[in-house]
C-alpha cells in the first residue's frame, strides 16, 4: 500500500421522508444522527476521526444557521478540536466535500475523514423554499420572469434538446415513472409510500400533476427534502494500521471528475452551440472520472445521477456515453435504465423518487454507489455490481462532479 488509495469504510443515510421541523428537531439533531450512524456503519468511534468535511448549500436561508463545519463538534464532544470545514456548491456541495476529504487523504495530511452532507428544507412553505433554492442561479441575470427558478431552468434544458435533436415528453414521463418505481424498493426514499401510478401517456391529463413551469410538471421535479448522508473515507495507510477493518465490505474510490463553468445557463448553451453535446463540460467531467478509474462505460454496472428534474437525467444518458448525442430516447425505450438493463440508473429512486436534500445529495449518491459494489443495497441491489458511478451537478450544471467506485479488495 502506497497510501494513495482511498476507501469508503462506511456510509449512512437518514430517512428522507421525515420532516424535522414537525418533529421539533433542527440541524443539530440531523447532524447528530448522521455522525452517529455513519461512524457506526464504519465500526469506528468519533475519536478516530482526523478531519471532517461538511456539504451544505443553504443553511443560512432555511434555518438561519451558518458555520456548519462546527456542527459535528457541537453535537459530538469527541470531535471537539478536530479540523472541519463546510463546502458549498449548490446541489454539488456534498461531492465537493468528498473531493476535499480525498485531497486531504491523498496529500497525507490525514488518514481517516468523516464526510457529511446535511440540509433542512422543510422549515418554510414550498414557494418560499423554491425561492431559497433559486439563490444558486445567476441572480438578476436569468429567470427573472419565472415563478419557480429551477423548474424554469430545466424546462429550458429540455427545450434546448428539443430544438437541437427533438424531444418527446413521453420519454421524460418514463424517467419519472422509473424513479418513483425504484424508490418503492428503498426504505429511506422520500416517496416510497406514494402511489403515483401510470405516468407515461397520462401525465398531462392528471389533476395531481399540474404544470410547474413550461413542460415541467409536478412529477418531473425532485422533492423538497430534509435529510443527511455521511461516509467515512480512509487511506491505504489507515487500512494497513487497522487490518481488522478489511473484514467489513469496503468500496474503493477509483476515479473522479470535477468541472466548474459559469453560472448562466445561456452562457453554457451559447458556448456549446457547435458541439454535439448540449453541455460538453459535463461530458468532460465524466471522461475525467473514467480516465482516472481506468474504465469505460462498458465496465460500469450502474449510475446514480442527478435527476433534479427529468431533463437532467435525460441529459445524463448521452453525456455518460450510453447513447450518441441526442439519441437519449433510445435508452429509455430499450429499458437500458432499468434494474437489469444495460446501465441501471438511480436504482435508489434518485432525487425524484428518493429525495433531494441539496447539500446531502452528492454524499448520498456515494453511499448508494458504495452499497451497490459491496452488495448491501437490499431490495434495490443491482445483481453482480462491482463498479458504480455517480454524476452530481450544482445549479444548471455549473459544478459537475462524478465518481467511480469499485469493490476491488484491499491489497
Amino acid at each position: 500500500m502506497d497510501g494513495t488509495g482511498i476507501w469508503v469504510a462506511g456510509g449512512y443515510q437518514t430517512d428522507f421522508a421525515r420532516n424535522l421541523t414537525r418533529e421539533g428537531g433542527d440541524s443539530a439533531d440531523l447532524t447528530a444522527e448522521v455522525v452517529r450512524g455513519t461512524l457506526e456503519s464504519a465500526g469506528l468511534g468519533p475519536e478516530q476521526v482526523e478531519v471532517v468535511h461538511v456539504g451544505n448549500a443553504f443553511g443560512q436561508l432555511f434555518t438561519g444557521q451558518g458555520q456548519l463545519g462546527a456542527m459535528p463538534a457541537t453535537v459530538e464532544p469527541a470531535l471537539w478540536g478536530v479540523p472541519a470545514a463546510r463546502h458549498e456548491a449548490a446541489c454539488a456541495s456534498g461531492s465537493i466535500a468528498v473531493l476535499a476529504a480525498m485531497a486531504d487523504l491523498q496529500a497525507g495530511h490525514y488518514d481517516c475523514a468523516l464526510v457529511l452532507g446535511v440540509e433542512l428544507e422543510k422549515t418554510v412553505p414550498g414557494d418560499q423554499a423554491a425561492g431559497h433554492l433559486g439563490a444558486a442561479a445567476w441572480i438578476g441575470h436569468e429567470g427573472q420572469g419565472a415563478r419557480f427558478m429551477w423548474p424554469h431552468m430545466f424546462d429550458r434544458v429540455a427545450q434546448a434538446y428539443d430544438d437541437r435533436y427533438g424531444l418527446d415528453d413521453v420519454h421524460l414521463q418514463a424517467i419519472a415513472q422509473l424513479n418513483f418505481a425504484n424508490a418503492k424498493r428503498n426504505p429511506n426514499a422520500q416517496t416510497r409510500g406514494w402511489e403515483v401510478g401510470q405516468l407515461v401517456g397520462t401525465a398531462t391529463d392528471r389533476a395531481d400533476n399540474p404544470v410547474v413551469e413550461g413542460r415541467m410538471r409536478r412529477y418531473d421535479c425532485s422533492q423538497v427534502t430534509d435529510g443527511a448522508a455521511g461516509v467515512v473515507l480512509v487511506s491505504d495507510r489507515w487500512l494497513a494500521a487497522h487490518p481488522q477493518a478489511t473484514r467489513r465490505p469496503l468500496a474503493r474510490m477509483l476515479g473522479w471528475g470535477h468541472r466548474t463553468v459559469g453560472l448562466g445557463l445561456q452562457q453554457k448553451l451559447d458556448r456549446s452551440a457547435e458541439d454535439p453535446y448540449l453541455l460538453p463540460h459535463v461530458r468532460q467531467a465524466v471522461q475525467d472520472a473514467f480516465g482516472r478509474a481506468g474504465v469505460t462505460l462498458d465496465g460500469v454496472d450502474g449510475l446514480e445521477t442527478h435527476d433534479c428534474f427529468t431533463p437532467s437525467e435525460y441529459l445524463a444518458i448521452d453525456h455518460v456515453g450510453l447513447t450518441e448525442p441526442g439519441k437519449n430516447w433510445q435508452a429509455v425505450e430499450d429499458g437500458d435504465l432499468e434494474i437489469g438493463g444495460r446501465l441501471p440508473v438511480n436504482p435508489s429512486g434518485g432525487l425524484i423518487g428518493g429525495g433531494h436534500p441539496v447539500g446531502a445529495t452528492g454524499v448520498r449518491m456515494l453511499v448508494d454507489a458504495a452499497k451497490q459494489v459491496t452488495g448491501t443495497a437490499g431490495e434495490y441491489q443491482v445483481e453482480g455490481a462491482d463498479t458504480f458511478m455517480t454524476l452530481n451537478i450544482g445549479g444548471s450544471t455549473t459544478t459537475t462532479v462524478s465518481f467511480v467506485v469499485g469493490s476491488a479488495p484491499a491489497a
